[in-house]
């Protein structure tokens, strides 16, 4: 699992742009991605979307095979605190849009046919 993690995680780093989310930046490219780039990697890899409560908001990931993959975590300067909150796709979702979500499922999905 940490190989495909480690694979995706190099397709995100390319795909990760302001289509996916309007927070992103050069600087920063995980920022604001996290509900997006969640939904994206239950849709490849099932398992659950949990989530934390941070001083900006919610901030979603995933538990495969009950191990923790952050995969946005970079967007922050601080170290979290996970609570492993059990969330679903349609919270993740609230955090993003149709357009984001297309286009980031698009771009990974591509990278991976």
């Amino acid at each position: 699992m940490e190989k495909k993690i480690d694979e995706i995680m190099k397709v995100l780093l390319e795909s990760w742009s302001i289509e996916s989310s309007s927070k992103w930046s050069k600087d920063n490219p995980a920022k604001g991605q996290c509900g997006v780039t969640a939904l994206v990697i239950n849709d490849i890899f099932s398992g659950e979307i949990r989530k934390t409560k941070l001083p900006g908001g919610w901030h979603f990931y995933n538990f495969i095979n009950k191990e923790r993959y952050d995969l946005t975590a970079s967007q922050f300067m601080e170290n979290i605190t996970y609570k492993d909150l059990l969330s679903n796709r349609e919270e993740a979702f609230a955090d993003t849009n149709a357009k984001q979500y297309n286009y980031l499922k698009q771009k990974v999905s591509s990278a991976f046919n």
